[in-house]
Parts: structure tokens; C-alpha cells; sequence
């Protein structure tokens, strides 16, 4: 059984032990691959409106995701939301449950749609995923992730009003 919660600060080190390596192989859009933990943890937790993790029965976190306002402009009410799952829980039906619970939020929160920005080469689940929760491709972002073995690879943005 996984539950979401709100993220604690005790969450921190579980989390950027999953996180890290994503980080570190290039495949996070504008993210460098020499980011420091600190910068991580500005960027993961202390800018996005919320955050949530997904733990066990026994409290170890198997994934988590930000939501926060797509930085388009003034009054925007897209929410944009990145996560990511611990290699030891995929399979665990763990992405299905943060695109229900981050959809959920997003509405209680006020935004009026949802985008995410997923690697093509890496991530056809995940858009199958997205798409049987009404997502539909808005657009593609060429070359805006690096893959360590296969280099520049495209993006979809997936898009869905709330």
C-alpha cells in the first residue's frame, strides 16, 4: 500500500538519493549536471507552491513531485509539475498515482491546466501514462534533454485544461 503526503524536511535525504542520479546523467531540462545539493533543494523544495512524496507502508519514499506556476508570465494558471520515481518502486503503479493526486491538487489550488514536460526517448510510458489521463501532446521541445548514451533528445509537453 502507498500513500502521498506533504513533504518533510526529514524527507530530504531519501528524496536526493533518487534525485541525484537524474540530475547527474543529464537528462533534467536546464539543469546542470554539477548542480549542487543546495541548488537542488531550492529548486525541488523551497520554489514550487507544493510538494509531495509517495511512501510505503513503512514510510520510505518511493517518488515524489513539485507543482508550481509555469513561469510564462504575470497570472498564469498553468501548473507545471516535475517528478520522479526511485528506481526501486517503478512498476509499482507509483507514476499513476502522483498524475492523480498532482491533478488533484493543481484544481484545489486554482490552476486551470497542467503541463508536463516529458523525455521521449526515456519516458513513452510515462506519455502513454498522461495521455490515458486526458493529456494530449501539445508540442515538442527539440533537444532540450541530453541522454548520457543517446545525447540531445526531444521532450513532449504534455497539456491538459483542468
Amino acid at each position: 500500500m502507498i500513500r502521498i503526503r506533504p513533504f518533510q524536511p526529514e524527507d530530504w535525504p531519501a528524496l536526493w538519493a533518487f534525485i541525484e542520479p537524474v540530475f547527474r546523467a543529464g537528462e533534467t531540462y536546464a539543469v546542470p549536471r554539477d548542480i549542487t545539493e543546495q541548488d537542488a533543494h531550492r529548486m525541488w523544495i523551497e520554489l514550487p507552491r507544493a510538494v509531495r512524496v509517495v511512501v510505503d507502508r513503512r514510510g520510505t519514499p518511493l517518488g515524489t513531485y513539485y507543482l508550481k506556476a509555469n513561469q510564462a508570465g504575470p497570472g498564469d494558471h498553468v501548473a507545471n509539475c516535475g517528478y520522479i520515481v526511485a528506481p526501486a518502486a517503478r512498476g509499482q503503479g507509483v507514476a499513476a498515482r502522483l498524475c492523480e493526486d498532482s491533478l488533484a491538487l493543481a484544481r484545489e489550488l486554482g490552476f486551470s491546466a497542467m503541463q508536463y514536460n516529458l523525455v521521449v526517448s526515456t519516458n513513452e510510458t510515462a506519455v502513454r501514462l498522461w495521455q490515458a489521463h486526458g493529456f494530449a501532446i501539445a508540442g515538442t521541445l527539440a533537444g532540450a534533454f541530453r541522454h548520457p548514451a543517446l545525447g540531445p533528445v526531444d521532450a513532449h509537453v504534455m497539456y491538459r485544461r483542468l
